[in-house]
């Protein structure tokens, strides 16, 4: 039996034992009943809402995005797929009544987490951009018949987006995907594409992670390549589209996640508890919202995790100027006319400070006065694109950064 086949026995019976939690939950909260305003009652209940959330098997959810303010005038948003590829559909969120402006590509992360952990980065941009997000999608849900999906396939699917989204569009890209951003824009500004972005707002990622290494960076370097294929890549199970494919699990990922932060993750379960009893509903609602999304995660295609643990947190080939586009060296320095803005966190525990800032150093011929780094106090990694200090700070340092370099 495989690695993959045994968890997905040991999750399948997990899920069997959240049903059985579940039913006795309905009974012992139910309104109906008086052991519920007990604090017997509450005690059990917590304990069981609790023990369900660590059986549960989580799925992906919506957007869920219907409505943006603006103003005082309250826009219907319409989700759609605007352009379908095997690995990512490219989501537009349709701001109706409103003219196609200040056009946005939000790149998200395929690095475990779905798309929809950015909610409320699409949800911040929405009043003042039309915003459309990479949705990658989960590898064990795409035939085998469909290919590999690699480092460049990555940045090709990029260059395709912008040129289906045309001129006068801008670049968003968070963590991970900085790194096929930036390349995706040095070679469209090479070939003079026309759509190439009009500016480029690099977000937490690794640039360069020698900069300021944290325990991302050095699991990356302490292993060596055999170790990553040898235990990290699984191969999906029957009963899947994706049967036979090799892929980095999901669960492998958030298992990776959570052991770095385990401290932390504990405490807010701890407090979830707390909350449940006390009545403390908001707190608790906002824990279920986060932990709903954080805890649902995709497949990686094999060949796209190993290239990318290779070619940049081992060999560091974009900093170090050997990075390849379909075996083609890429000239940063082509990129002379869209402007750039990248932003750190002080706390980041992920991507360290000015691994991102090594942006600035690459792109040459960026005019000084098109250019701006920005580091946000008291933000950790996923305050840079969610949460108070992002919505506050960096999401209106963001906009008046497009609109300035905007020609819609």
């Amino acid at each position: 039996m495989s690695q993959y086949q045994a968890y997905e026995y040991l999750s399948r019976s997990a899920q069997v034992m959240h049903e059985g939690l579940s039913l006795l939950n309905d009974v012992t909260s139910h309104p109906a009943n008086p052991f519920s305003y007990t604090w017997p009652g509450k005690l059990t209940t917590a304990s069981l809402e609790t023990a369900m959330r660590l059986t549960r098997r989580y799925d992906k959810v919506g957007f869920n995005i219907n409505e943006v303010t603006m103003g005082d005038e309250a826009f219907v948003v319409n989700e759609k797929v605007a352009l379908a590829k095997p690995f990512c559909d490219l989501i537009h969120f349709k701001r109706e009544g409103k003219t196609d402006s200040h056009k946005v590509l939000l790149v998200a992360p395929l690095s475990g987490h779905f798309a929809t952990l950015l909610k409320g980065t699409v949800e911040a941009l929405l009043p003042d951009h039309e915003v459309y997000i990479t949705d990658w999608a989960d590898a064990r849900e795409v035939a085998l018949a469909e290919g590999p999906f690699s480092f460049d396939c990555y940045v090709e699917y990029l260059i395709e987006f912008m040129q289906f989204l045309g001129e006068d569009t801008h670049l968003i890209a968070i963590c991970q995907p900085t790194v096929q951003a930036l390349i995706a824009t040095a070679v469209m500004a090479e070939n003079k594409d026309k759509a190439t972005p009009c500016s480029l707002t690099l977000m937490a990622g690794p640039i360069d992670p020698t900069q300021n290494p944290t325990r991302v960076n050095e699991f990356a370097q302490e292993r060596p390549m055999s170790w990553f294929k040898n235990v990290a890549i699984m191969t999906v199970p029957h009963g899947y589209p994706g049967e036979g494919r090799q892929v980095y699990p999901g669960f492998m990922q958030l298992g990776g996640f959570i052991s770095m932060n385990q401290e932390s993750h504990t405490k807010k379960y701890v407090n979830f508890f707390h909350n449940m009893l006390v009545g403390d509903t908001e707190d608790a609602d906002r824990f279920r919202a986060f932990y709903d999304e954080y805890m649902a995660v995709l497949d990686i295609p094999a060949e796209f995790y190993l290239e990318t643990i290779e070619r940049i947190f081992k060999h560091n080939e974009l900093a170090s100027g050997t990075i390849t586009y379909k075996g083609n060296p890429i000239n940063f320095a082509a990129i002379d006319q869209t402007a750039l803005l990248t932003v750190e966190g002080a706390d980041d525990d992920i991507c360290g400070l000015k691994q991102t800032e090594a942006a600035q150093n690459i792109c040459t011929n960026i005019p000084k006065n098109m250019r701006k780094h920005h580091v946000q106090q008291g933000a950790g990694h996923y305050g840079i694109f969610s949460g108070s200090k992002f919505r506050k700070h960096i999401r209106p340092l963001i906009t008046e950064f497009i609109h300035q370099y905007d020609n819609s």
